[in-house]
């Protein structure tokens, strides 16, 4: 048995990949390496290129810097949806928009739009996100700020032709209705998706990438197995999420980019395909996703 020190501990690298592929949503951030190191390990197993997402205006300034210094990383940038909920009321779950007109607290949400729309214009920021709906914690008054934030990074993305990154916690059938009500961009991104085959089959019909997680891997996801073995290899995407999300058979320990062939073998295994034939597919697919 391992000591308990092993959960705090890197896991061991794995396998390299023979065809290099992208991690489609991580935050370098917050993780424990430099950004040069990170981008050297994950290289060094076939994973070549890195979206860096923000979730905050300090993380989306830091991950449209770092993409400017690395040409292997490339920035997403929004207000995470647990976040409007903080600007406007002062916590992710209490929201009323008249009391945050009262109180200033949208003006605050629309002047860090603002910012975020100033970032999504730089050249080296490919998507807009993690932007959606997340109802995990949040109850009904912050629900409105959650929407009002999306609805505000749908239009961002649209009119700077860059990726809409969705975070999607609990939240299926409002996340499908308001992008059906807006009009979603060109290139729609479900990060960590988490829906099951049918609303697979919903993304499908609609065109929207789903990226896949080292959650594909617990025991007890076999509705996100279905949801790979059902979703059009022309919209299969895959990402670590890390320091979050670690595949199988290291979970509770950091993830980082480096693990995502884990996470692609696993996705092969589900499709019946080899891991070259869906590596090819997945680079392709990140880089068709984010325009680079």
């Amino acid at each position: 048995m391992g000591s308990s020190s092993d959960k705090n501990s890197p896991p061991p690298l794995p396998e390299p990949l023979r065809v290099g592929v992208a991690d489609s949503h991580t935050h370098l951030d917050m993780q424990g390496r430099s950004v040069e190191e990170a981008i050297a390990v994950a290289a060094s197993v076939g994973v070549d290129t890195l979206v860096q997402v923000g979730c905050d205006l300090a993380g989306s300034r830091w991950a449209a810097d770092t993409a400017a210094l690395h040409r292997s990383v490339h920035a997403a940038v929004a207000l995470h949806p647990n976040e409007a909920p903080r600007i406007v009321h002062g916590d992710a779950d209490g929201w009323s928009r008249q009391g945050a007109r009262e109180a200033g607290g949208l003006a605050a949400l629309d002047s860090a739009l603002v910012e975020i729309d100033r970032l999504a214009q730089l050249p080296q920021v490919k998507g807009v996100g993690e932007t959606g709906l997340d109802y995990f914690r949040t109850g009904v008054e912050g629900k409105g700020a959650q929407e009002y934030s999306f609805r505000a990074h749908i239009e961002i993305a649209k009119r700077h032709g860059k990726a809409l990154v969705i975070h999607d916690r609990d939240a299926h059938q409002d996340v499908l209705r308001v992008l059906k009500e807006e009009g979603a961009p060109e290139r729609t991104v479900f990060h960590c998706y988490s829906g099951d085959a049918e609303i697979a089959q919903v993304c499908a019909r609609a065109g929207y990438f789903m990226s896949f997680a080292g959650t594909v891997t617990f025991k007890n996801a076999q509705n996100l197995r279905d949801a790979v073995a059902v979703a059009p290899s022309k919209l299969l995407l895959v990402e670590t999420d890390a320091p979050f999300l670690t595949p199988a058979p290291h979970r509770g320990r950091p993830n980082a980019p480096y693990l995502i062939p884990l996470t692609v073998r696993a996705m092969a295994a589900v499709r019946g395909v080899d891991e070259d034939t869906l590596a090819t597919a997945l680079a392709a697919n990140t880089a068709r996703a984010f325009d680079y």
